[in-house]
C-alpha cells in the first residue's frame, strides 16, 4: 500500500517531469485567458500546499515569499487578491528557477510534516489527498495549456515525439442497450472523491443506447463535406453564432495541408489526421450539432456513468506517453470509455441532491462553478490513470475546445 509520503513525492515528481522538456521561454508563455503558463501551474500547486497546510500546520512557518500569496492565488476569494487571470503571461518574474526553488522550498517543509505518518492529523491528510488530486488537475492543464501556445507558432515545434501509429481505420460502430430504470450515481463515502461527485442519490434512466466508441475523425469530415458548419439547421441558436462569430470550420487545430488533406496539430507537432482516432477538441456546441445531425443526440451524465460504472479503465492515460487520443480498441460492448477523450454530456453542471459546500476557502473548489457548464466525462490522454473514476464531474464552458473534448452518441430506445 502507497503510503502518503509516496504518493505526495510521485504526484510533484510528475508534474516536474512534465515540464522537464520545456525551456524557461516555454513556460512562462500564455495564449489566452483560459489558459495559464506552465511556469504559473508549477507555482500555484505548491502556492495550495504552502496556503492550506502549511501555514497552518508548521509552527512559525516562514512562506517562501509573501508576494507569492497574491501571485499564485487562483480563484479562492476566502484567501484575499488574486493576481488578474488574463495576466499571467506576463509575469516574468519570478523566474523559472525561483518557481522550482519554490517547489523545493514547500517539498521540503512538507517531508517534516508527513514524517508523523499515522499520527498526521486525519482532516489535515485530507485537505493534503484533495491538493495531490488538484495537481493531477493541473498536470493535464499543463499539457492542454500548452499544446494552445505551441499551436500559435508557425514553426509547428515538438514538446514530445510523438509514439502514435501509423493511420488506422475505424472500428465498426454499435449500439449497446441500457434498459434503464432506477439507478445510483454518485460516489459513495469510501475512497477519495471531490465534493462534486457526492451524495450518491437515485436517478430514473428510461431505457437508451450508446455507441459502442466515440465518434471519429473520419466521421467528422464527413459532417464537414456535408456542410455541417454552414448550415444552422443542427445547431442551437447560442452554438451557430458562436461558431460564426469565431469563424469554426473545423476542430480545433486542424488545418489544410497543400494538397488539400486534412493535418491536426498535436503535442508531437503537425501530423496528417488519422482517420479512426476519435475526434477532439470540439466544443459542446459542435458536439450537439453532429449528433443532432446523425439523428441521436449527447447522453446525460447518468446514462454514462450509470453505463460505465463496472467498466475497466482501459484506454491511454498521461501515463501512455502517447498524449494524443488512439484508435478504439476491437471487441464486443462500450470501449474506450476512459481515457483517450473527455466525453460531452447534455447534462448542466448543476449540484447534486443533498450537496453542501463546504466550510472555509476550499469550498469555493467546485460548488461556486454550478453555473452556465456542461459536465464532461471519462478523462483523457493527459489525464493520471490514478485520478479519474466513474463518478468523476469535469465541466467547462460550452464553447470550450482547446481540452482533449469528444463526444459519444447515444439515443433513445
Amino acid at each position: 500500500m502507497t503510503s502518503l509520503t509516496e504518493r505526495y513525492e510521485a504526484v510533484r515528481q510528475a508534474s516536474e517531469r512534465l515540464a522537464a522538456p520545456l525551456s524557461a521561454e516555454d513556460c512562462g508563455i500564455q495564449s489566452m485567458e483560459d489558459a495559464s503558463p506552465t511556469k504559473w501551474h508549477l507555482a500555484h500547486t505548491s502556492w495550495y500546499f504552502e496556503t492550506f497546510v502549511l501555514e497552518g500546520a508548521v509552527p512559525g512557518y516562514t512562506p517562501f515569499d509573501p508576494h507569492f500569496r497574491i501571485l499564485f492565488n487562483s480563484y479562492y476569494n476566502g484567501i484575499g487578491e488574486q493576481y488578474a487571470r488574463p495576466q499571467r503571461g506576463l509575469l516574468s518574474r519570478p523566474s523559472l528557477e525561483e518557481v522550482l526553488a519554490y517547489r523545493r522550498h514547500v517539498d521540503r517543509h512538507m517531508a517534516g510534516l508527513l514524517s508523523k505518518g499515522p499520527d498526521l492529523d486525519v482532516c489535515l491528510r485530507e485537505v493534503i489527498v484533495v491538493g495531490l488530486h488538484h495537481e493531477q488537475q493541473h498536470q493535464e492543464l499543463i499539457l492542454t495549456d500548452l499544446k494552445h501556445a505551441l499551436s500559435m507558432n508557425p514553426m509547428h515545434p515538438v514538446y514530445r515525439e510523438s509514439t502514435t501509429a501509423p493511420a488506422s481505420e475505424a472500428t465498426p460502430l454499435d449500439w449497446v442497450r441500457a434498459s434503464g430504470g432506477l439507478r445510483v450515481i454518485g460516489a459513495g463515502e469510501t475512497g477519495f472523491t471531490f465534493d462534486n461527485e457526492r451524495p450518491a442519490h437515485r436517478v430514473y434512466l428510461e431505457p437508451y443506447e450508446l455507441a459502442s466508441r466515440p465518434v471519429t475523425n473520419a466521421e467528422w469530415v464527413g459532417f464537414i463535406d456535408a456542410g455541417g458548419y454552414r448550415e444552422p439547421e443542427h445547431w442551437l441558436s447560442d452554438g451557430w453564432a458562436t461558431a460564426r462569430r469565431a469563424r469554426w470550420d473545423a476542430p480545433l487545430y486542424w488545418q489544410r495541408g497543400d494538397a488539400g488533406e486534412w493535418l491536426t496539430f498535436t503535442l508531437g507537432g503537425l501530423r496528417e489526421l488519422d482517420p479512426g482516432e476519435p475526434v477532439c477538441h470540439v466544443s459542446y456546441y459542435e458536439a450537439d450539432a453532429y449528433a443532432r445531425f446523425v439523428g441521436a443526440r449527447l447522453p446525460t451524465e447518468a446514462e454514462w456513468e450509470s453505463a460505465a460504472r463496472d467498466s475497466p479503465r482501459e484506454g491511454h492515460f498521461v501515463e501512455s506517453e502517447r498524449l494524443h487520443p488512439a484508435p478504439a480498441p476491437h471487441g464486443p460492448g462500450l470501449r474506450q470509455l476512459f481515457g483517450d477523450i473527455w466525453e460531452w454530456t447534455q447534462s448542466p453542471y448543476v449540484p447534486y441532491p443533498g450537496f453542501r459546500t463546504a466550510e472555509g476557502a476550499l469550498g469555493e473548489y467546485n460548488g461556486k462553478f454550478m453555473s452556465n457548464q456542461l459536465v464532461l466525462r471519462g478523462g483523457s490522454c493527459a489525464t493520471p490513470a490514478t485520478h479519474i473514476r466513474s463518478t468523476y464531474r469535469n465541466f467547462f464552458y460550452p464553447d470550450a475546445r482547446w481540452q482533449l473534448s469528444g463526444l459519444r452518441l447515444a439515443r433513445d430506445l
